[in-house]
């Protein structure tokens, strides 16, 4: 597959650094990956409990080895039962799914953040509403597994219109991306909240997300920051767009990204 420029060969090495020193960043080597993809939805919020998830190739028409890749990172039913649990105490309704694989949005990312695949790996869905407000509450039941060593990452993008993702350079990227760094970095957290739930309100949000689902995970990783002030993690223009990641954390509990 060819991508037309800016898309060049280099476009993504910015973020490829940003992941395979991800780990090195943190407090402590987490003992286990929470992963939010974008690329799960359910009626609730649904819990992956396989022991050794297969892989789920989500996509199509890209080239024959992308269908070959692998990530042999185990499961860990035992935290995704403690996802439950904690989300069921909140009072959200959940569910498990032992057949789920590693979707895209998994295993992209994992394979550069943990090359050797030895941290276990548990995935949460998004419930198909792609209510922000539903979303921060998962992520505020979920804050007590920071303390347990557990990293969670929501893994989204911080824009995705693919209408417009090959265009270049526009305004819209931009301003949106600011209103994220404005909200996220430079916002009291109780403030923080309050914006991110009016995200449709700010500057060309929908003409960066017409829908909801790649910014969503960030609802959660900001819910699970249980009062921590936000930081951008890395910024870059690829394909001549801005995208962020932002983290949650301090010396005391292991951070917790939403990367793109």
């Amino acid at each position: 597959m060819t991508f037309p420029e800016p898309f060049g060969p280099h476009a993504y090495d910015g973020l490829k650094a940003y992941f395979a020193d991800l780990l090195a960043g943190l407090p402590e080597r987490p003992k286990a990956v929470l992963m939010v993809s974008a690329h799960w939805e359910e009626p609730v919020a649904t819990v992956s409990t396989a022991r050794a998830p297969s892989m789920l190739y989500d996509y199509y028409g890209f080239p024959p080895h992308t269908y070959q890749l692998q990530y042999p990172a185990p499961g860990s039913p035992e935290i995704g039962m403690q996802v439950q649990s904690l989300l069921k105490a909140a009072g959200i309704p959940t569910q498990t799914d032992e057949r789920r694989g590693f979707d895209h949005g998994v295993f992209v990312p994992m394979l550069i953040i943990d090359a050797e695949a030895k941290i276990p790996v548990v995935m949460l869905s998004l419930r198909n509403d792609l209510d922000a407000a539903h979303h921060l509450a998962i992520g505020r039941a979920l804050t007590p597994l920071r303390s347990e060593g557990v990293l969670i990452i929501g893994s989204g993008s911080s824009f995705h219109n693919l209408r417009t993702i090959f265009q270049g350079q526009d305004e819209a990227s931009a301003r949106f991306d600011d209103w994220l760094h404005e909200t996220v970095v430079r916002s009291d957290p109780n403030v923080r909240d309050t914006r991110l739930l009016e995200w449709q309100a700010a500057p060309s949000a929908l003409a960066c997300h017409p829908r909801a689902e790649h910014l969503i995970p960030l609802m959660v990783a900001a819910g699970a920051a249980d009062g921590d002030a936000g930081r951008g993690s890395f910024r870059d223009l690829i394909g001549g767009k801005p995208y962020s990641c932002f983290a949650f954390g301090d010396s005391q509990r292991v951070a917790k990204h939403s990367g793109v």
